[in-house]
């Protein structure tokens, strides 16, 4: 249900109280025995509220000690390299996460100011180029919970490659910390920040980032043709990095929203009257669709830029799969010379027009769990020329066919749309509108359905078997995955498909539901009746 204020500007009530934020940081100390206030680790590391005890400081303190000791194990004794991005607590967990670092003799890499997860991955990437074992190998720490609310806090670690770390890994490191809070936090070296603070190092996440993006995006194309673009990092840590680049690649942009605000006080509301720096939501993104008109093409970045929205002056906000199919019609067909073998990367809750865009062009589409995680490995290697999910995150090789980054990269998929409007004269709306003439308009749609905690542990582990219905909207069913077909991996919930409709459902990390996502090729009202008929096969599945 969408909220009448959805859209709408942000009022003095809606905003987060800052100083109660930081002060429930240090103040709040968690139940180690209460699930809610543990450390947990999902597709994007722990993330939580200190007004729910979820984030805060011995959480902070605990996960980086766990960090320290699991890259020990590994062997990981380069430099760690430590960005964040401007939610209120932020700070503070920059703060606590120093002084373990260097109390643990780790060699710490920092810029001042906000830092964006690309130029995190990046430069975790360039520092391990040549080096895939032994001695010097480097990893990073990105402080931010994404496009979450302003009163969230997220933590999460990237290994040597780049990406965002896998399960073994999450789980080890989670395991690890919620023992060390358990054992009230006596195995955590600490120094004080006064002191730590000096024996960290400078690193220019800023002009690494900005000098190498010629190397993935045709820049130059992009200022030949004069686009227009209107920038809006929606207050996040892109906001220097736009500027920076309009400047030393000499493009006509303009970086529409400079401030940087923890209450984010200029944002619209999103669906459900939230402060939520959701770029790929048209409630969120409301101020910038409403002058779409005053450039060639705009865009939006998340607040850690790992995630993209691409609003044009004919369809206004794209919807990300729809963009994911453009640009990967764009890359494969004309705009990259990249290896025959180079293959596609999608999650399973990504659109099927990706589907039929991958089978136009002759590429073969790998099929994998939702969680950016999955793509790294064939990103590193060059088997994958892209890799992109439902929730507007994706990046693609360099234009030579090496690695650019292993994580999200929100900019790069923001200048690529600018790039496809340079080459081709349209934008990239008009792109998406001629696939649908060519395969038919999808109808696809997120909505949560109301489950225990007991029936998401449940839904997770669910068996394709347990599934007995035949038949789905009419039409008799053709798959029932409870893995991935692209490689195997467990999907953690369930996706039942036909020839022109699918649905998947998982079980939330964060809410008391689950998530079903829907797709028909048949119109809304097919889209409808899968949505309702995905909700009784869950059900009967578990038993309900």
């Amino acid at each position: 249900m969408v909220d009448p204020r959805a859209g709408t500007p942000a009022t003095e009530a809606d905003l987060v109280d800052v100083p109660q934020l930081v002060t429930a940081y240090f103040s709040r100390t968690p139940d180690p025995d209460d699930p809610d206030q543990q450390v947990v680790f999902g597709t994007s590391g722990h993330r939580g509220s200190s007004l729910r005890t979820a984030f805060n400081e011995t959480h902070i303190l605990a996960t980086t000690q766990a960090i320290c000791d699991y890259r020990k194990k590994q062997g990981y004794d380069g430099p760690l390299f430590l960005g964040r991005d401007p939610h209120a607590l932020s700070e503070p967990a920059y703060v606590s996460a120093l002084e373990v670092l260097i109390a643990n003799d780790v060699t710490v890499l920092v810029q001042e100011g906000f830092q964006p997860t690309p130029a995190v991955s990046l430069a975790i990437i360039t520092a391990n180029e040549g080096r895939t074992t032994g001695s010097g190998l480097a990893d990073g720490i990105v402080i931010t919970p994404s496009h979450n609310p302003p009163g969230d806090g997220g933590f999460k670690y990237n290994p040597p490659h780049g990406g965002p770390a896998d399960s073994d890994a999450t789980a080890a490191i989670a395991k690890r910390a919620n023992k060390l809070i358990r054992g009230g936090l006596k195995k955590v070296l600490r120094t004080p920040y006064e002191r730590a603070v000096r024996k960290v190092g400078q690193y220019d996440f800023l002009g690494g980032y900005v000098d190498a993006l010629p190397t993935v995006v045709d820049l130059e194309g992009i200022r030949l043709a004069g686009v227009r673009i209107g920038a809006d990092p929606l207050g996040g840590a892109s906001v220097d990095y736009w500027g920076r680049i309009a400047e030393q690649h000499r493009l006509d942009l303009t970086v529409v929203n400079p401030g940087v605000d923890p209450t984010w006080r200029f944002m619209t509301l999103d669906w459900d009257a939230k402060i939520r720096m959701d770029c790929s939501s048209p409630y969120a993104m409301a101020s910038l669709i409403a002058r779409r008109g005053d450039y060639d093409l705009a865009t939006g970045n998340d607040a850690d830029a790992d995630r993209h929205g691409i609003v044009t002056p004919d369809a206004g906000l794209m919807n990300p799969n729809h963009f994911l199919a453009v640009a990967i019609g764009y890359l494969f067909g004309r705009g990259r010379s990249w290896a025959p073998t180079a293959r596609i990367g999608k999650t399973l809750v990504s659109s099927s027009m990706i589907d039929k865009v991958a089978a136009s062009i002759g590429r073969e589409l790998v099929e994998v769990p939702v969680g950016f995680k999955w793509f790294v490995p064939g990103l590193i290697d060059g088997s994958f020329g892209f890799g992109g999910e439902e929730s507007a995150g994706a990046s693609f090789l360099r234009r030579d066919a090496s690695t650019w980054t292993t994580d999200k990269d929100g900019l790069v998929m923001c200048l690529l749309a600018s790039e496809i409007l340079a080459t081709t004269g349209k934008t990239p709306s008009q792109h998406y509108a001629e696939l649908v003439e060519q395969f038919g308009e999808p109808a696809y749609e997120r909505i949560d359905a109301a489950a225990t905690r007991e029936e998401k542990a449940a839904l997770a582990k669910l068996s394709a078997d347990a599934v007995a219905a035949t038949e789905l909207a009419g039409e008799p069913i053709t798959a029932k995955l409870s893995e991935a077909p692209g490689n195997g991996a467990a999907i953690g919930g369930l996706k039942v498909t036909t020839e022109s409709a699918w649905f998947a459902a998982r079980p939330s990390g964060t809410e008391d539901v689950y998530k079903i996502y829907a797709e028909s090729f048949r119109g809304p009202e097919h889209l409808a009746q899968v949505q309702e008929e995905a909700r009784a096969v869950v059900s009967a599945a578990l038993g309900g």
